[in-house]
């Protein structure tokens, strides 16, 4: 397997640190990283060029939507513009008729939605810098998939979470900062929409689902969804009730907060920076045709995933406070 990193002062390989052959010296086995970059077209020839790979996963993205308001034109070029130079390098390396190639899509393409749940066939409405960049992206897989017939497949993923989730997505905030609170290392945390609903899986069943969809003959778009919601106001609910402690909800909008009914502390208030500036409020997938096309389902729970997420940072805190 190879990887592209990007370069940067300090390691920025924690979450894949297990998979070195020697995770303290950082000495590569089966895994091989190359420096690299999706806003550098010449490298990304190199690279393919070199390893002549069979497939590509596309799931280099400046990722967070909130971010992406503000580093708007960066999010363009990476997302958008980095997927087509992926797919040039392709071209440029002759290996279009080897190469199989999946696109990281995201329900953000759905955005403000036009039907419920979203499927295939839902119309696209993004409603951010970075879903108006994933919709180029998107677009451009399916061109070349049609121009020149690349396999190439879009695989449009609801939210996925896992403990490797990064730390400023509201999922991972609430699990750390949960996992503080029950250690004593924090007192109370700030979150945005509490009331924005999600379709959340768990990273592993969705990794799964992309390589399926690069096993079959025909390629094709899907898309990958739990069929469930829950808000980002269950979801603190939940992995509070984890650790033992029940939330109760006080006030109303940005006044609201979350007490603890056992101790009667405040743990969660609600601050205007972490809204964004159109919203996309409610996100439920259809993923039907991935169920019978790919026999694909998901298998983690939405408590699981809570579980594990919370039981995972509750570790990580204990045996490092400062993470």
């Amino acid at each position: 397997v190879h990887g592209i990193v990007r370069r940067s002062s300090s390691f920025n390989t924690g979450r894949i640190e297990h998979l070195y052959k020697n995770p303290q010296a950082h000495i590569e086995g089966n895994m091989k990283l190359h420096y690299g970059d999706l806003t550098d077209s010449t490298c990304l020839v190199k690279i393919i060029n070199e390893v002549k790979p069979s497939e590509i996963y596309n799931l280099g993205a400046q990722s967070h939507v909130k971010i992406s308001f503000d580093l708007a034109e960066y999010t363009a070029d990476v997302d958008g513009v980095g997927t087509l130079r992926l797919l040039d390098a392709i071209k440029t390396c002759g290996l279009i008729n080897s190469v199989k190639f999946y696109q990281a899509s995201t329900s953000e393409l759905f955005g403000k939605v036009q039907e419920i749940p979203q499927k295939e066939t839902t119309p696209f409405y993004p409603r951010s810098p970075y879903g108006a960049a994933k919709l180029y992206a998107y677009w451009i897989v399916v061109n070349f998939r049609e121009a020149y017939n690349l396999f190439a497949v879009n695989g449009i993923l609801f939210n996925h979470e896992s403990p490797r989730r990064g730390a400023n997505f509201v999922t991972r905030k609430i699990s750390r900062s949960v996992a503080k609170i029950h250690l004593g290392q924090l007192d109370c945390f700030s979150l945005g929409n509490l009331d924005a609903k999600r379709d959340w899986g768990h990273a592993r069943d969705y990794v799964e689902a992309m390589w399926l969809m690069l096993q079959t003959d025909e390629p094709e778009d899907f898309v990958i969804a739990t069929g469930e919601v829950h808000s980002v106001r269950e979801f603190v609910e939940k992995s509070f009730k984890h650790i033992g402690k029940t939330i109760v909800w006080e006030g109303k909008n940005e006044n609201e907060v979350g007490r603890c009914k056992e101790t009667g502390k405040i743990h969660v208030t609600v601050n205007h920076k972490y809204y964004r500036p159109t919203e996309v409020d409610f996100l439920q997938g259809d993923s039907t045709k991935a169920r019978q096309k790919l026999n694909w389902k998901p298998r983690v729970t939405f408590d699981e995933l809570v579980r594990e997420m919370v039981d995972a940072d509750v570790e990580l805190m204990r045996n490092n406070p400062n993470a």
